[in-house]
């Protein structure tokens, strides 16, 4: 394996390129995973890319292998699937009490759950009529506190 300062940091980062990059409508070559890794400056061979998918499996990442014309690997099942994350979406959007500045920070972060292929349809605008959306920043803080008091 070549050697890098960066090496301890391969697995993490071939993690996050999984999760950020890939699904099954959206796998990545070797080649592409490679190259990407290069991007931060680690450099990586094949051969142990094979092994570090087999730790990221044992580690419970659902990593699977897609053939068809080249080899390409995706997560499959995450925490979250898109349509639930579409429901959440939903659900943050029509939310009267969540000011908009909020709400877009708040489905910034859901998207964060999928890959960056299936976050662009998160980003969708939801019309309920008659819903005006708060301009009250600190409601969304008022309401964990209220739950806090209950709890």
């Amino acid at each position: 394996m070549a050697s890098s300062s960066n090496q301890k940091l391969k697995l993490l980062y071939l993690l996050k390129i999984l999760l950020e990059k890939t699904d099954a409508q959206n796998p990545m070559t070797m080649a592409e995973i490679i190259s990407a890794l290069a991007r931060h400056g680690i450099q990586a061979e094949r051969k142990s890319l094979y092994s570090d998918m087999e730790l990221l499996r044992q580690f419970g990442v659902d990593v699977e292998m897609q053939r068809s014309k080249t080899v390409g690997y995706y997560v499959a099942e995450r925490q979250f699937e898109l349509p639930e994350l579409k429901l959440l979406v939903d659900a943050v959007q029509s939310c009267r009490f969540i000011s908009k500045r909020k709400s877009e920070k708040l489905i910034k972060k859901l998207s964060s759950l999928t890959s960056s292929h299936q976050a662009r349809q998160l980003h969708r605008q939801v019309f309920v009529m008659d819903r005006a959306k708060t301009i009250n920043e600190t409601v969304y803080y008022s309401i964990d506190q209220i739950h806090h008091a209950i709890g």
